[in-house]
């Protein structure tokens, strides 16, 4: 009985050791491209990209969160993605201000850097989807950060979109309408991941995991 919960939780550990590890490949990955795309963002006048770089920054914080919580109890996780959902809120709720103070002047955002930067930016993403898909199942914490590299896919894929109707439109309208949807579906991952961590969080008890090997 011992050796099989020992060989349980030798398992565990190496489960733990391959999710640290693509945390940590995602969490680089994210960071960088927060970097490039806010400074490609300002250059270029672009709300579609600096709502991008800005899930990158949303992205890197909830993967940094999800290091720290990796090893720890499933409450403790729940908790964690209960942190991530609201960083999303709050980073949704600071893009649809940016749009609205858009709205009140005249951005002339620049679409074939917007494509450019965008197009960097999605083979990053897709690297970190990729990266983290066989992990999704595992709990509600690589649930969350699963769902917020899929939003980085399809926010990038938008702004490609929204960079070619600039220059073949010659209007700033399709920029602002892409911000928009990317706001749309940060409040979406939000209310998604809220609600699962909270269940999940009133569901576990108070006290930490105990292993069963010393």
């Amino acid at each position: 009985m011992s050796g099989n919960c020992c060989d349980a939780n030798r398992v565990d550990q190496l489960a733990i050791a391959g999710r640290r590890r693509t945390l940590h490949l995602v969490l680089a990955i994210n960071v960088l491209m927060f970097v490039v795309e806010l400074g490609a963002g300002l250059w270029a006048d672009s709300k579609a990209l600096i709502a991008d770089s800005a899930d990158n920054l949303g992205d890197s914080l909830t993967y940094a969160i999800s290091l720290f919580v990796v090893a720890r109890s499933l409450r403790w996780r729940a908790g964690a993605a209960l942190v991530k959902g609201l960083i999303q809120l709050i980073f949704a709720l600071g893009l649809v201000m940016a749009i609205v103070t858009s709205l009140l002047g005249e951005p002339q955002p620049i679409g074939l850097a917007m494509m450019a930067v965008a197009a960097l930016a999605l083979v990053g993403n897709v690297t970190c989807l990729a990266l983290l898909s066989k992990h999704r199942g595992d709990d509600v914490n690589m649930r969350s950060v699963w769902l917020c590299s899929r939003n980085d896919v399809i926010g990038n894929i938008g702004v490609i979109l929204s960079g070619g109707l600039v220059i073949v439109l010659d209007s700033y309208w399709p920029d602002i309408i892409i911000a928009s949807l990317v706001a749309a579906i940060f409040l979406h991952t939000a209310q998604d991941v809220l609600r699962d961590a909270w269940r999940t969080w009133k569901q576990q008890p108070i006290s930490e995991d105990k292993g069963c090997c010393s």
